[in-house]
């Protein structure tokens, strides 16, 4: 979980999630600004005055300019927030959305664990069938060299030794194999886990250890609120509320309340800040209120929009909780069958193992033959391969049953 690629994603999303939650619980902080400004009038600006004022004819004007070479004006603002009630709405809307991005890195989490544990078990199937393998070759080997000393001694035809060696060598390439492909789940699994290929990876768990209880699929009941995805929904549809709850207060009025600190200097000269010249000071305080009035029903039409989008989700809602029921129904089924299914080829695998020793005893007294020996190594082979498919499924089935009632990180 600290080095999954996925996962830290998901926790960097949920770090943003925050900032943003943040940000705009920042918008009913007092905004405050500053500001400098400085003026060269190259030209100074004209102004119109009637030209009757210094008698001339009535209805023409005379242009003056007025002012300095050189303004300076510095200022703050500051606006507070006093009420507005889609800013609330909003702070809560962010906070939701913090709860679903939390949701989602559980989820990623959980998607993680499924991929990782089923790499794990896929790795420790094969270190066994590994061991098996070797303890298959070990056994034909010892038959190869017991019907080698038989045909040395004129007992058995050269066929003999032919069709064991044309075993051997199958299981040898099975085995080269196997090595091969435990080199594969190896590197997989340090891809789950975020490793490094480089990486020495030793497993502390074998197959063996790995149990598979009947008590929890007989106790166990479904419940879909215990699955990340509905959980995600419903945060979602409480998010879809304050967004319909925002666009309804949209037509209350929004009121704030600013002031404004202002200095303005005015020189001929360069010389703004002389200290023995005047700046000349402005402040002042106001009440700021909106009132919508008529928006062309723009907020009618998104009060609309929030409503279908709540019923939306509900229907997905709903839809979800089926779904979930019947991937957990058939998650539950193929593990019942699954276990069932591992017994039953464990017992195979031990009949079949006693029949190898029976008949192997039965051609060392010299009352069988190698040709039923051969076959029932290839009937053990196949029962301890089929073993080996099965305890894969139900690994698998194992860890998708946890995934569907929930319950694999817990």
């Amino acid at each position: 979980m600290n080095n999954q690629a996925n996962v830290q994603n998901a926790l960097l999303d949920e770090q943003s999630a925050l900032a943003k939650k943040r940000e705009i619980a920042g918008l009913g902080l007092p905004q405050i600004t500053g500001s400098f400004d400085v003026k060269d009038f190259v030209d100074l600006p004209t102004t119109l005055i009637p030209a009757e004022f210094f008698n001339g004819p009535p209805g023409t004007f005379i242009g003056l300019k007025f002012g300095t070479n050189y303004n300076a004006t510095g200022e703050i603002d500051a606006n507070q927030l006093v009420f507005d009630g889609t800013f609330f709405v909003a702070l809560k809307a962010s906070k939701s959305f913090l709860e679903i991005t939390q949701k989602a890195t559980t989820r990623t989490r959980i998607e993680a664990a499924s991929a990782v544990t089923k790499a794990y078990y896929t790795v420790l199937i094969t270190e066994d069938r590994l061991e098996l393998i070797k303890a298959n070759l070990d056994r034909l080997d010892k038959l190869l060299h017991d019907t080698q000393a038989l045909f040395d001694n004129g007992f058995v035809e050269k066929i003999d030794i032919d069709r064991i060696r044309v075993t051997y060598n199958n299981l040898m390439t099975e085995n080269d194999n196997t090595k091969r492909f435990a080199v594969i789940a190896y590197n997989l699994l340090k891809f789950q886990l975020g490793m490094d290929q480089k990486a020495t990876l030793t497993l502390s768990d074998k197959l063996a250890d790995i149990s598979f209880s009947a008590d929890v699929l007989s106790n166990d009941k479904f419940d879909a609120t215990r699955r990340i995805e509905y959980s995600i929904l419903q945060s979602q549809q409480r998010l879809n509320e304050l967004d319909l709850k925002r666009n309804r207060v949209g037509y209350l009025p929004s009121i704030g309340v600013y002031g404004t600190i202002q200095e303005v200097a005015m020189r001929q000269q360069l010389d703004l800040f002389d200290p023995s010249k005047t700046w000349y000071p402005t402040e002042l305080v106001g009440i700021h209120l909106s009132l919508p009035i008529f928006d062309g029903g723009q907020k009618h039409f998104r009060v609309q929009q929030s409503q279908l989008n709540i019923m939306k989700t509900q229907n997905q809602m709903k839809s979800l909780e089926q779904g979930l029921g019947m991937e957990y129904t058939t998650a539950r089924s193929t593990l019942i069958n699954a276990m069932n299914a591992v017994e039953v080829q464990r017992g195979n695998m031990t009949l079949a193992e006693n029949i190898y020793q029976v008949t192997k005893k039965k051609y060392d007294q010299g009352i069988g033959s190698n040709i039923e020996v051969l076959t029932a190594e290839t009937a053990l082979k196949e029962a301890q391969t089929n073993y080996f498919g099965a305890m894969y499924d139900a690994l698998n089935a194992k860890v998708d049953f946890q995934k569907a009632n929930g319950s694999l990180l817990k």
